[in-house]
């Protein structure tokens, strides 16, 4: 997570929310939340930040857990004017140590809680917060999802599709959705054709996240969406199947209309550097030539075997769609950032690149990681 993300909870916004909370209630000992919030806040990351100051909030506001969410409902500001966040950054992270408070503190008030959330969810998301309570209030929470699929507000529609994740980021694994994934697909069902671009993106994350743990369920409910689908849907399950694609899955990429074997060569394979310093990009150019005297439609994505600590690990690069007449050639080209980032540092030794068509790598060569700051050039 980048290092200036974190700031966002910095000693102003700690102040920021202790003024909206005793705007609403009187009594809320400022002082006191403020020196417990900003205590040992500069050691810690971003999400522990908002833990940290969820913490100050729950020493400091009513010790009555019905009491303590009114005053923090009372004190929210504005929902979301829009569907999409464009242009918003980091604000909206305003509201995570209030959701951290409910998940931690609300178990035992199921509607209360429940209700927190929604309201919550319009200003932030409530995506990680609700997954206690699935665990704990399953069949109880799934009748409120249900009602909030058909919600006016887009950001509470898509809290129905982003909450049940079976593998949402930052988030804890839930037993029961792993066990059912067949209910979480009775509420996508609701939401396949959501007038907002923001609920339906959601909606096929979560079938992406349902494809890692059972490839056959996601093929067989992409093959059942695809029937009579609206251009919007078709993009949906485009986007829903991507991981799938990146793996290989011959069913992905036959549904995507690129489910026959590529024939083709790679020509004029060039890597610009062919040595390169960590921190810098190699451009990548090759020419696919057809050798089907057929017109072939082609899914072209690249493979980099990455060098780690043990061994290399593939990420692979969406490319290119392109229909081939035969014995047509066209070049196609790309590049690869050797940048270092707080999550992934690249790692000096040759690289090999595969050049992935309709699901069969093809091997096209390699590049070289150095330590340094000195590129060879071809």
């Amino acid at each position: 997570m980048a290092t200036q993300l974190k700031h966002f909870f910095s000693p102003a916004l700690v102040r920021r929310l202790a003024g909206e909370v005793a705007r609403v209630h009187v009594r809320f000992p400022r002082k006191k939340f403020e020196s417990k919030a900003t205590a040992g806040l500069d050691e810690l990351e971003l999400l522990d930040r908002g833990k940290h100051i969820a913490r100050a909030l729950a020493a400091c506001l009513p010790r009555d857990y019905p009491k303590a969410v009114a005053v923090l409902l009372a004190s929210l500001g504005p929902e979301h004017e829009t569907d999409e966040l464009i242009g918003v950054g980091m604000a909206p992270f305003f509201y995570l140590p209030h959701l951290v408070f409910v998940a931690e503190h609300g178990l035992d008030h199921f509607e209360i809680s429940m209700h927190a959330q929604y309201e919550l969810t319009k200003r932030f998301s409530a995506e990680s917060s609700i997954r206690p309570y699935i665990d704990r209030h399953p069949e109880r929470v799934w009748v409120l999802l249900a009602r909030w699929a058909r919600d006016p507000n887009a950001h509470v529609r898509r809290l129905v599709s982003e909450g049940t994740r079976l593998r949402l980021p930052w988030a804890a694994r839930v037993a029961w959705l792993d066990q059912n994934p067949e209910r979480v697909l009775d509420l996508l069902e609701l939401l396949r054709d959501d007038p907002s671009t923001l609920v339906r993106r959601s909606v096929a994350n979560n079938l992406n996240d349902l494809g890692k743990a059972r490839p056959d369920l996601l093929a067989r409910t992409c093959t059942a969406w695809l029937k009579g689908a609206s251009p919007e849907r078709r993009a949906l399950v485009e986007h829903a199947l991507r991981s799938a694609v990146k793996r290989g899955d011959r069913e992905a990429l036959r549904l995507l209309g690129y489910g026959k074997a590529a024939s083709v060569t790679l020509d004029g394979v060039h890597f610009d550097p062919p040595v390169v310093a960590i921190g810098g990009r190699v451009a990548f150019a090759f020419t696919l030539e057809s050798r089907s005297r057929k017109s072939q439609s082609l899914l072209v994505d690249v493979a980099v075997h990455f060098v780690k600590a043990r061994g290399t690990a593939p990420k692979v690069f969406k490319l290119e769609r392109v229909v081939l007449a035969p014995r047509q050639r066209v070049e196609l080209r790309t590049s690869f950032s050797l940048a270092v980032h707080t999550t992934r540092r690249p790692r000096p030794g040759l690289h090999v690149v595969d050049v992935v068509v309709n699901g069969t790598a093809i091997r096209a060569g390699s590049f070289r990681v150095i330590e340094g700051k000195k590129t060879r050039r071809a």
